[in-house]
């Protein structure tokens, strides 16, 4: 299993290459871009959520409920707050998030438990673009794409380092297939994480409704 510094440093890596893109390739502006090579970087950290260890799981809960106040800036804002309801607001969602959630996730899941899978990767990713309400779609698509980058760079880096060659002899340790995944071994945890990600789904796909116009759900059903 790969260190806490190994994967920010890889997931800063690719940060790095993904804003790079964005900007030279893709013709985002600067701030943009920024924002989703800083996205890509923490991405990378997420799947620690779910860690036993203290320290990075403080400082990963501190960051985590500092940007998605920050992410749900625009959103509130359309929301027409007063000025001390904005606030407010600001302050509960970071408390709640540090001190509420925090607590509450340690007690519902295990290390390289359903957080640390595919599911659980779309569900960051569909977290990030229901929350940042920018009138492009476009950025709201390259935003949510680059945590999940993050993420799945931090899922297959797990993978890479259960995998331990020994000249023509490969060898797995007991954390290999732990990381990558579509299931584990909790059917409930599995049947939550589902449920999760088919609610945020739904929601995502009425927000594609509501921004181009197109029905999805009354074409399926014609």
């Amino acid at each position: 299993m790969a260190s806490y510094k190994g994967h920010l440093g890889f997931s800063a890596s690719l940060g790095f290459v993904y804003g790079g893109m964005a900007r030279s390739q893709l013709e985002f502006d600067p701030s943009t871009a920024f924002v989703g090579a800083a996205l890509t970087t923490v991405g990378g950290l997420l799947p620690d959520l779910d860690s036993d260890s203290g320290v990075p799981v403080r400082e990963l809960f501190s960051l985590t409920a500092v940007l998605v106040p920050l992410l749900m800036w625009r959103r509130l804002m359309n929301a027409n707050f007063s000025d001390e309801d904005l606030f407010l607001f600001l302050v509960g969602i970071y408390v709640t998030i540090r001190y509420g959630l925090s607590r509450f996730f340690k007690r519902i899941t295990v290390h390289r438990g359903m957080f640390h899978s595919i599911p659980g990767m779309l569900i960051v990713g569909l977290v990030v673009y229901l929350s940042y309400q920018h009138p492009s779609l476009r950025t709201r698509l390259f935003l949510a794409f680059g945590v999940m980058i993050g993420f799945l760079s931090h899922l297959v880096l797990d993978e890479l380092c259960s995998v331990d060659f020994q000249g023509l002899t490969i060898k797995l340790n007991k954390y290999a297939g732990s990381a990558v995944k579509f299931f584990s071994p909790s059917i409930i945890g599995t049947t939550c994480t589902y449920l999760i990600l088919l609610g945020l789904g739904y929601l995502a796909v009425l927000d594609y409704e509501r921004i181009t116009g197109t029905l999805i759900f009354s074409s399926a059903l014609k």
